[in-house]
């Protein structure tokens, strides 16, 4: 019994301090401030805009290649014999001038066969000079017998061998035939001094002193130091950026359109002024690619640095063999626009951005693709805002939200 008393009293202060603690809780929710009503931000999406840059000038034609010799032979003797002395300067990288000896052919030979020319001419003239004397004789006698001849028929025509023509014009081949052979002579003794043809570097070489060479035999390689020539491969779009190209000529000279060479050089980078030369007739099989030539002048005079100070130590050259990146000034067109290459959508489209957040769908027409910028046409303004990130689609109307135009 006493358990059941104890019991229910439990039960009775459990109700009681549960009934006190929802009067409590209550209380405070009743005295409590009423939290602020927000409106639900709204669904309009965050777009990365760019502004719109009006193009004024040249649009620049990017491209690249392997710079390579102008010009660039093999040397060879055209006469035989053994090698008596060699330049110095004909070795790997050694630089020479035009007309400069490279290496020299034992002459003994060839002066002794001057020799015998000379005599031989010297026989023929004296043959010559002996069969036109004849000759004259001849002529006087006959024209001397014929005014002798009084009465009769008139004296038959004198014979060519009568005159002794034939004889003479013999006489006179002979005699023109050893000149011949005296100046083949003189141009073979000539041709043991083998001398560059233009102002270049060496290559390579293989001739040395006391070896014994053959007409036509290639000891050597020069390349010319006057100018080099990058093949620029282009996309037939790029390439029709590139003002007349159709109409140069290889090697005339014409420096109308202006390119510019960069060569890297460690992490120093160093340019060359230029000129387009020229453009392939056909397009490249594999690449399916026009290759346009730039041709740089004197390409061994120190590049102007491009990046930062010149390096220590003075700056290069132009090497051949070297890659290097080509900026060609290409056509002017009266109005184009550059934008960021992420503003280029699929489809060439450009999606503009007006000040109320609004978003305009406008085609243009690509004229050239750069490292980070398209150039093309259409209707756009200098400093109108284009969309560059943050969508993944749009339409025509669409309102979003965007940064300043920077």
């Amino acid at each position: 019994m006493l358990r059941r008393l104890l019991f229910g009293s439990s039960l009775r202060i459990i109700a009681v301090i549960i009934v006190g603690t929802i009067a409590v809780a209550a209380l405070m929710l009743s005295l409590a401030p009423e939290p602020e009503s927000q409106e639900p931000p709204p669904q309009i999406p965050f777009a990365q805009t760019a502004g719109v840059v009006a193009g004024s000038g040249a649009i620049p034609v990017f491209g690249s290649g392997t710079v390579r010799p102008s010009e660039e032979i093999d040397v060879a003797p055209q006469v035989g014999g053994k090698v008596v002395w060699v330049n110095p300067r004909f070795q790997s990288g050694g630089r020479v001038e035009a007309g400069q000896t490279l290496f020299r052919i034992e002459e003994a030979d060839y002066a002794y066969r001057v020799q015998v020319a000379e005599a031989n001419v010297a026989a023929s003239r004296v043959a010559f000079l002996e069969e036109q004397e004849r000759a004259t004789i001849a002529s006087a006698q006959y024209e001397l017998y014929s005014e002798r001849r009084e009465t009769g028929p008139p004296p038959p025509e004198a014979s060519p061998l009568t005159l002794r023509e034939p004889q003479l014009e013999a006489a006179r081949a002979a005699l023109s035939r050893d000149e011949a052979r005296l100046e083949e002579a003189r141009l073979a003794l000539s041709r043991t001094r083998v001398t560059a043809p233009f102002d270049g570097f060496v290559r390579e070489e293989s001739v040395d002193a006391g070896q014994v060479v053959n007409p036509g035999q290639p000891v050597g390689r020069l390349f010319a130091s006057g100018a080099v020539e990058v093949v620029v491969p282009l996309a037939d779009a790029d390439a029709a950026l590139v003002p007349g190209l159709w109409g140069l000529e290889a090697g005339d000279g014409a420096r109308d359109v202006a390119a510019r060479v960069i060569a890297h050089y460690g992490d120093m980078m160093y340019a060359w002024e230029g000129y387009v030369d020229r453009g392939e007739s056909s397009v490249d099989a594999q690449t399916r690619t026009i290759d346009v030539i730039v041709r740089v002048p004197d390409p061994f005079d120190a590049g102007a640095p491009a990046g930062r100070s010149a390096a220590v130590g003075g700056d290069p050259p132009l090497l051949v063999g070297k890659f290097v990146e080509v900026e060609i000034e290409g056509l002017s067109p009266e109005d184009y626009f550059q934008v960021p290459r992420a503003a280029l959508q699929p489809g060439n489209e450009i999606w503009t951005v007006d000040r109320d957040g609004v978003v305009s769908i406008v085609p243009v027409q690509v004229l050239q693709r750069a490292n980070d910028a398209v150039f093309v046409t259409g209707a756009l303004r200098g400093g109108q805002a284009v969309i560059t990130g943050g969508l993944q689609f749009a339409t025509q109307g669409m309102r979003v939200q965007t940064d300043p135009v920077r």
